[in-house]
């Protein structure tokens, strides 16, 4: 036997690497005499090829291109284990399995793979069984149960080797730590629901998997049904994937689901899944067996303790798709340090997105998912309960801002099922008025649930209590849509009073968006409320609605009539700002007019009366306007520091729409003073912040440029 090169029967050549380790009894020699005797070593000592345990990849693995670069970028930098966090069903077994295949030849000694069954119905793997496994995969006797002398023998078998190791489908850190190896050649990677922070004390980098984009949800059905199918249905196929909230497993189901089905149309599917909002859609994605959607998310649910199960089924039943920690509390009735801790718990169990500072949200699935769990876990009374909490805590906020921004205007009752007694997440007038337009999605649909469940008073004191919000930030279609609900709510609970005050709030927005013939209906409606009631400051504001919709429309000598009697009617019942905000708008009449001198004279009584009264915002309106009145009577010196100390209070106070008129204002005086890079950069800014608050405005600075 002379052939050094020749492998004898009953070894093996590590054919990933392509290198000459040899494992089981060889014999290598150039020449030999005699006898040859093998002895087997001990069953213990044998060795077996190295491992190949990964997952195979499921055939419609789709893009994710971006997270195995990110994997690489987290290897690459020298990190030895890594973990892959995301919701149920949201692909990260099959990214794992993927990205450690494509690096076979990096870990010539093997590859390991273990379910730890952190989320299955059984109990999850314990460490002891894990690597009582590891080590038999590695041709190793286990010689006992203990979890130490397991570990120990298990970080001896693989100190000098090099290994990728998946720990598929993690509960908690403490299941992952014994199973750690102790050498430097080895890379681990651990997947889980949860995104065991904990691991970062020992050195562990993280990657949070997120949903499927649209294009490459259509391109996983696409490998489900065909091309051709979704071709034909190119349209519906976007609306499933978009049903399917980006989850991969979701997508997968509704595949399925068609596939065996070649004669439904994808449209069909759609309808069934957009009619089903909660428990129905849910339902519809599952295919036979074990696997479904619900299954996924009910197992996630199942880990939680109970008080953060409590808020996740409380924040399922809130109309709402976004929240806070200060949200939270109050919908549960509980501290604000209590519901930081659960909101971390959920964003810890991937079960809520943190999208900002304190501001979270569900996906799609998760949230129909948190209330389905809370039509069955919980009572109506419960969810009753929950829902009027929350409706009290918009109002009680939204209503301690409109304090701090308009601290003279006419305020309505307030009150409430639930008091709330957690302080107002801000303090100042700018804070204020940043709370309101952030939360404004979820104020609105606060003052629909309210009128919808008929808790109308609510929902009509809601709306009173966003007035600084529509008119300092000017969400017209927002406006509007909200005064047609209080309306109604004040007709509902018969408070004719409410109804008067929403009437003429919601007046002055359809006139702001240009609709003056319909705000000129409603403010007539609230003068002959008003007039029945023999309520004469509800009387004035009417009056004043109406001068300032004929002066939009052009009637200039039927405003002046109307505003005059406003004024009239005010100062008998003592009512200075009302009279002061008609010589306001009397003042831009005469500007219209071309009487500039008529125009000073009234905005400076208007100015001294907001300043008596305590009106910063109206003050400042009015000294805006006297300042181009000013310009335009000769004095532009004067003029141009009346504007710009006008600026300064509404740009500090967070008043968009009217930093714009300003500015615009300022940019006309410029221009005709022949000052143009002023006038440009003056009515540029302008046009800007137009963008946000009044588009029709910018667009009417576009047509004059």
């Amino acid at each position: 036997m002379s052939e050094s090169s020749k492998v004898p029967q009953g070894s093996h050549r590590n054919e990933v690497s392509g290198d000459a380790r040899l494992y089981g009894p060889t014999v290598q020699a150039h020449e030999v005499h005699g006898a040859i005797h093998f002895h087997g070593a001990p069953a213990e000592a044998r060795t077996t090829a190295p491992p190949r345990q990964l997952l195979p990849v499921p055939g419609t693995f789709t893009d994710r291109e971006s997270d195995l670069s990110l994997l690489n970028d987290l290897r690459e930098s020298g990190l030895r284990l890594i973990v892959v966090s995301g919701p149920a069903g949201i692909g990260k077994t099959a990214l794992v399995s993927k990205w450690l295949r494509s690096l076979s030849a990096d870990f010539p000694d093997g590859q390991l793979y273990v379910d730890l069954r952190g989320h299955s119905a059984g109990e999850p793997a314990s460490p002891a069984e894990v690597l009582g496994q590891f080590l038999r995969a590695l041709g190793a006797v286990v010689p006992s149960t203990d979890t130490a002398e397991l570990a120990s023998l298990w970080r001896s078998h693989v100190a000098d080797r090099r290994m990728a190791i998946m720990l598929d489908n993690s509960f908690t850190a403490a299941q992952v730590r014994p199973l750690l190896p102790g050498g430097p050649g080895s890379l681990v990677v651990v997947t889980s629901r949860q995104r065991l922070t904990g691991l970062r004390l020992l050195g562990a980098g993280f990657h949070q998997l997120e949903t499927l984009g649209p294009a490459a949800g259509v391109e996983l059905l696409t490998r489900g049904i065909g091309a051709e199918r979704v071709d034909r249905e190119l349209l519906s196929a976007q609306r499933l994937v978009s049903l399917c909230a980006g989850l991969p497993l979701a997508v997968c189901l509704a595949s399925a689901r068609l596939a065996a089905r070649p004669r439904q149309s994808v449209e069909a599917l759609v309808d069934v899944l957009a009619r089903n909002a909660g428990d129905g859609r849910l339902t519809a994605l599952h295919v036979e067996g074990e696997f479904s959607v619900r299954n996924a998310l009910d197992s996630s649910y199942a880990a939680l303790g109970p008080t953060t199960a409590r808020l996740y089924r409380t924040l399922g039943v809130l109309p709402v798709r976004s929240f806070d920690a200060v949200m939270a509390a109050a919908a549960c009735a509980e501290s604000l340090e209590w519901s930081e801790l659960r909101l971390d718990e959920l964003v810890e169990a991937n079960l809520v997105e943190e999208v900002g500072p304190d501001s979270y949200r569900f996906h799609d699935l998760l949230r129909l998912h948190a209330h389905e769990r809370a039509v069955e876990d919980d009572t109506s009374t419960a969810r009753e309960a929950a829902l009027r909490r929350f409706c009290d805590w918009c109002l009680y906020t939204s209503t301690a801002a409109q304090q701090l921004l308009t601290p003279i205007q006419f305020t309505l009752r307030r009150t409430y099922a639930y008091q709330p007694v957690l302080p107002p997440p801000f303090s100042g007038d700018v804070a204020a008025l940043g709370w309101l337009d952030s939360h404004r999605t979820q104020l609105l649909a606060a003052v629909e649930l309210a009128a919808r469940r008929g808790w109308y008073e609510t929902s009509w004191m809601l709306v009173d209590a966003l007035w600084p919000l529509f008119h300092r930030l000017r969400h017209y279609a927002d406006w509007i849509a909200a005064h047609e609900i209080g309306v109604d709510s004040a007709q509902r609970a018969g408070d004719r009073t409410a109804e008067r005050q929403m009437l003429n709030s919601g007046a002055i927005g359809l006139s702001a968006a240009g609709r003056g013939e319909e705000a000129a209906r409603w403010y007539g409606l609230s003068l002959r409320a008003a007039r029945e009631a023999g309520d004469r400051r509800d009387e004035g504001q009417a009056l004043l609605g109406l001068g300032a919709c004929h002066r939009e429309a052009g009637r200039l000598a039927v405003a002046v009539r109307y505003l005059d009697e406003a004024i009239s009617v005010w100062e008998e019942c003592g009512y200075q700002r009302g009279a002061a905000l008609a010589r306001t708008t009397l003042g831009e009449i005469s500007l219209a007019r071309d009487e500039p001198d008529k125009a000073v004279a009234l905005f400076v009584r208007a100015h001294a009366t907001m300043v008596a009264v305590e009106d910063p915002h109206d003050a400042a309106r009015a000294l805006a306007f006297l300042g181009r009145a000013e310009v335009l009577a000769g004095s532009p010196s004067s003029g141009v520091s009346r504007m710009s100390e006008a600026l300064e209070v509404f740009a500090a106070s967070g008043a968009v729409f009217w930093q714009a008129r300003t500015l615009e204002m300022l940019g006309r005086s410029a221009a005709e003073r022949g000052e143009e890079v002023a006038a440009t950069e003056f009515l540029g800014r302008a046009r800007g912040l137009f963008e946000t608050t009044s588009p029709a405005d910018a667009r009417r600075l576009d047509g004059e440029g």
